[in-house]
């Protein structure tokens, strides 16, 4: 067994502390060649970065990392057909779906098609009453409103039966969903994730898939003369959606994507886009954007509407052109949002205490339902339950005898896999996701055995531990919490999965004080010192509501705390200070 790191068994928030093993003769040469802190290079090495490439993943470009769309199969395909809407002038349906990637895809492909002169009409289904993907009704809409070519993005991998039925246009598919056989018969369908693609970028989400389509319609294009005598487009101005697709999407924040999301923030940095623009101002978020910006600020209120309103609001505000009407979709996006986490409180507590029950029953997978739980909720809700329990969970809302619900998971276990796997053997009306993701629907009877099924599939979850370890990456001393320190971690940047934000331990550190803040006081603000009067250092613990976490924090006796969590540097009314973000705390 791994050693506990610090001796950390089991922390205040029940978890174990393990290093994060790394190659120290590996780092100690990349801060060498790079002229790094030592730190900056042991973190790399624990990141599998080589000598070779450190310097390439501190500057992540697309200049070395974009790779030839034609890899993608059907792509030469899909992009001549595109090529003949554009010089055609046809009129092209871009379908979508409801979810911050769906939007981005769909806002991105939209973008592009119109500035070369094709007419776009924009669709996204409505949640509640036509569900996930392609649907016949829809699909016939909009060939009578003139369409000759649908674009899906971000869905239509398994919709092969619904197309069957269009007629009147063609359809392309960009999508990144798990593929459970051949493709749907339409002219093209371009997704890493089918089974024949060996591309090897199953890591991107649909608005990467539609960023790579549009580099290879205009390289189409420019191969067929159509941009004599008038300007290509700048491409690199649509990073912005990739990288809010990318975070958003939960994406690997590796490799392609890593080059991706880097660019992106610059290119959101300038504000350009008039929706986006908006929804930074009316969420507050006025610094240099980052992958946190996108995921908390931006995201939730983008994802807000499709989950309970009006699908297509994110959509409108990603394609609208006038500010003053961008500054209302946003502010309503806004109070929607507020809505969305009134109705997730109201089903959290319940959906946490039956959880709790089936963990303690030894269950492998937990799956918790109730009646009029909001089906664009349930997704969210099962996130909270597998960080608290580190199990896969499977939420749905149940009305008129069909429950309808969302799964998230743990690294390790396949949800997506398990729940095709269900629907294949007859238990689920429909089901698919991918790995760490997953929707269903079913009948109420049937969820017993749906849940069976689950635990048995995934079975290797039962041998988790309660509470995920905690892999920290370093030990600092409160005094050498130094803005240059949190200047040279930001060079990791951008954070996220696979690419873990530094977890640093300031060992036997005191509380100096610490208060409640914020919004019903679910916020400890905290203000350290080493041991020894050794430098001073304020922190902040979220969610702290209730727990040992927060109290411990806030009994400030005598005992040293060894402390987890991240060092930032943070601006506010311009001045800069370091900050530290606790993420744990286990008492010496």
């Amino acid at each position: 067994m791994t050693q506990a790191a610090l001796g950390v068994g089991r922390s205040l928030s029940g978890r174990r502390w393990i290093w994060r093993e790394a190659e120290e003769r590996i780092g100690l040469a990349i801060a060498q060649r790079l002229e790094l802190p030592e730190i900056l290079g042991r973190l790399l090495a624990a990141r599998g970065v080589g000598l070779d490439k450190a310097g390439e993943f501190l500057e992540p470009t697309l200049r070395a990392m974009l790779p030839d769309p034609s890899v993608l199969t059907d792509m030469g395909v899909a992009a001549g057909r595109l090529a003949d809407a554009v010089q055609r002038g046809e009129t092209v349906a871009v379908f979508g779906d409801y979810d911050v990637d769906g939007a981005c895809s769909g806002a991105l492909m939209a973008s592009v098609l119109r500035d070369l002169g094709c007419a776009v009409i924009p669709y996204v289904p409505d949640r509640m009453s036509e569900g996930y993907g392609p649907n016949l009704p829809a699909l016939q809409g909009l060939v009578a409103r003139g369409a000759t070519l649908v674009v899906c993005v971000d869905c239509g991998t398994a919709a092969g039966a619904v197309f069957a039925g269009l007629s009147g246009a063609e359809v392309l598919v960009f999508d990144h969903h798990k593929a459970e056989g051949p493709p749907p018969r339409v002219v093209a369908t371009v997704n890493p994730n089918r089974l024949d693609d060996s591309s090897g970028l199953g890591m991107l989400c649909a608005g990467a898939v539609a960023f790579l389509a549009a580099v290879a319609l205009v390289r189409e294009l420019r191969r067929r003369g159509f941009f004599a005598g008038r300007a290509e487009p700048d491409l690199r101005d649509l990073l912005d959606l990739v990288a809010l697709s990318t975070v958003c999407d939960v994406m690997p924040l590796t490799g392609l994507n890593r080059a991706l999301v880097t660019q992106g923030l610059k290119v959101m940095a300038r504000r350009g886009r008039v929706g986006v623009a908006a929804l930074l101002e009316v969420a507050q978020a006025k610094e240099m954007p980052t992958a946190m910006t996108l995921g908390f600020a931006l995201g939730p209120r983008i994802n807000a509407a499709g989950r309970i309103s009006e699908s297509d609001m994110g959509l409108r505000l990603l394609l609208c052109d006038d500010a003053i009407e961008a500054r209302g979709i946003a502010t309503m996006l806004d109070t929607v949002n507020r809505q969305r986490q009134q109705v997730e409180a109201s089903m959290l507590d319940a959906a946490l205490a039956a959880a709790g029950e089936q963990v303690a029953a030894g269950h492998a997978a937990v799956l918790v339902s109730g009646a009029e739980w909001h089906p664009g909720v349930v997704g969210i809700v099962a996130g909270r339950i597998k960080e608290k329990f580190n199990r896969p969970a499977c939420v749905a809302g149940v009305s008129e005898g069909l429950a309808r619900g969302s799964g998230r998971s743990v690294p390790g276990i396949d949800l997506g896999s398990a729940v095709i796997a269900a629907r294949q053997h007859g238990l689920l009306k429909t089901g698919g996701g991918h790995a760490m993701a997953a929707g269903f629907s079913l009948q109420e009877g049937g969820l017993t055995a749906f849940h069976a099924f689950l635990d048995e599939r995934l079975a290797a979850a039962a041998t988790y531990p309660s509470a995920a370890d905690l892999v920290v990456e370093g030990s600092v001393a409160v005094a050498g919490c130094s803005l240059d320190l949190a200047a040279h971690l930001a060079r990791l940047a951008p954070f996220g999965p696979g690419n873990e934000e530094p977890m640093l331990v300031l060992p036997r550190t005191r509380v100096v004080r610490a208060d409640r803040v914020g919004k019903e006081g679910a916020t400890v603000r905290a203000f350290l010192e080493g041991e020894g009067g050794g430098g001073r250092l304020k922190s902040v613990l979220f969610r702290a509501k209730d727990g040992p976490l927060g109290e411990a924090l806030l009994a400030r006796d005598s005992r040293p705390l060894h402390i987890a969590g991240h060092l930032r540097a943070e601006e506010w009314n311009g001045t800069v200070s370091t900050g530290f973000m606790i993420v744990d705390a286990a008492v010496v």
